[in-house]
């Protein structure tokens, strides 16, 4: 028996709306707005929401000085239909040159790295 489940997982930003937007084509899912709180309903998943962080700076990756806090790794099922569906959606690539690996790292609009892993 667990303590606890996954409610969601929250990522803060300067705009909850366009973040939640830019996930929402990634990850498909219905968003649900509440001002300075947006939720991504994903089926079959946990919800990812998104608040307002006026102060928001975006995390480093990568960096010795800093860290990324935190990633989130997104199963695909081809790495190259979905980095240009990515990238078109507005990520920008932090680490997608070695094609031979089974991940590519990227960053959202607002500078969360996240993976794109073949399944």
């Amino acid at each position: 028996m667990s303590l606890a489940k996954v409610g969601a997982v929250v990522l803060d930003c300067p705009d909850p709306h366009a973040l939640a937007g830019f996930y929402a084509g990634v990850l498909g899912g219905t968003v649900v707005d509440e001002e300075d709180w947006v939720e991504l309903k994903v089926p079959g998943g946990p919800v990812v929401a998104f608040q307002t962080a006026p102060e928001y700076v975006p995390p480093t990756w990568p960096s010795p000085e800093g860290s990324q806090q935190f990633h989130l790794d997104l199963t695909v099922e081809d790495l190259d239909a979905a980095e240009k569906e990515v990238l078109a959606l507005g990520a920008k690539p932090l680490d997608a040159d070695d094609r031979a690996r089974t991940f590519r790292v990227y960053a959202d609009p607002v500078g969360h790295p996240f993976c794109l892993c073949a399944c």
